[in-house]
């Protein structure tokens, strides 16, 4: 133990840059499995608060992102509220959208609902409601990015409308939801009485399954308990970001790995004579492979701390310049992080250890 420490300690600016590089690359490890959890998280924010637990969607679709274009009819509608044991029947029409704001273009997803049914805004910010097909509820987050406040007119598919609320939680990676009388949506997607999907709550005494049972029966949709909807709009999300963020992941793992390799390599070279003597007196390689391996893991270990506190502020940081965007860091990240970061110590030690074993104890005689 002593001597692991001394050898990190002898040029302590090297080790001081080595903490610091393997704290970068821990940081970096877990900013973006949290910011792969908030954009899991943020894509399914809609269902996660929208009414029921039963999801009606049009037949051949498993989940909300993947079904844009396709609707139901008026007449599944009106067929899916005559099932018995449904209580409450949410239509609710999603069209994407792109206005123009500022001289930029803006993804927005404008949600058409009926206010006696629900699927409106579930935190309103400030104002109200829409009441009348000339009115909108915007993000809070877009609106202040583009400085619009209550009353400010807002142009939509060509069709000026009036902002009467502000909503909170409503800002995704992809985009913000923007809240309208279904009748307003259905005329700009040119769908009258249509839906993308209706939600629907069991009445008390019938469960989830039976409903479901029930509804199956209604041509030309696909019924999945909203649970499984949402895992779904997950999955689609993943396929998109995973690839890129995993790559990402093992880069400034591979980079931790080589830089506590180096680290050690150097501080373990530079005492090639001291190795040397514990050899020549009988010490054995298990004892000078736990010198080298504790070398590593105390830097990574230092820096594997750090790197979790750097990463909770990056995260609180891009979470203030940028609202839409979530960083949620869970408590399992942090235990894969803190793994990764011995991993990374295990395989950086490994050449200088082989180094250290594989040396003849007459070398330091020779010097």
């Amino acid at each position: 133990m002593n001597l692991a420490i001394q050898n990190l300690l002898q040029d302590k600016v090297r080790f001081a840059l080595s903490v610091v590089a393997i704290a970068l690359a821990v940081m970096l490890i877990l900013f973006l499995l949290g910011m792969r959890e908030g954009v899991l998280r943020t894509s399914v924010i809609y269902l996660d608060h929208a009414p029921g637990s039963v999801a009606v969607l049009p037949q051949g679709v498993k989940s909300t992102s993947a079904g844009s274009g396709q609707f139901l009819s008026p007449e599944t509608a009106e067929a899916v509220a005559d099932v018995p044991g449904a209580e409450r029947v949410t239509p609710v029409l999603l069209v994407m959208a792109i206005p123009e704001l500022h001289g930029s273009k803006q993804v927005i997803r404008l949600v058409g609902y009926d206010d006696a049914l629900g699927g409106g805004p579930w935190d309103m910010a400030k104002g109200r409601e829409p009441l009348a097909d000339d009115e909108i509820v915007l993000d809070r987050v877009l609106a202040n990015k583009h400085g619009y406040r209550v009353g400010d007119p807002f142009e939509v598919a060509g069709r000026s409308l009036k902002i009467v609320g502000l909503s909170n939680q409503t800002s995704t990676f992809s985009g913000s939801f923007v809240f309208a009388r279904k009748t307003l949506v259905e005329s700009v997607a040119l769908a009258p009485g249509s839906a993308s999907v209706i939600l629907v709550t069991p009445e008390p005494g019938t469960t989830t399954a039976e409903l479901i049972s029930a509804l199956s029966a209604v041509p030309g949709t696909n019924v999945l308990p909203k649970r499984e909807v949402m895992e779904n709009d997950r999955q689609v999300v993943a396929g998109i970001f995973d690839q890129v963020i995993f790559l990402m992941v093992a880069a400034a793992f591979i980079v931790g790995a080589l830089v506590v390799g180096l680290v050690i390599y150097a501080a373990t070279i530079e005492r090639r004579g001291e190795y040397g003597i514990l050899k020549a007196i009988g010490a054995r390689n298990g004892m000078l492979y736990r010198v080298v391996i504790l070398q590593a893991a105390l830097a990574a270990g230092l820096g594997a701390l750090a790197g979790i506190g750097f990463a909770f502020a990056m995260g609180e940081l891009v979470m203030n310049i940028k609202p839409q965007f979530l960083v949620a860091i869970q408590p399992s990240a942090v235990t894969l992080t803190i793994a990764a970061g011995f991993v990374m110590a295990l395989l950086g030690a490994m050449i200088p250890a082989r180094a250290v074993a594989g040396m003849a104890p007459a070398e330091v005689f020779r010097r």
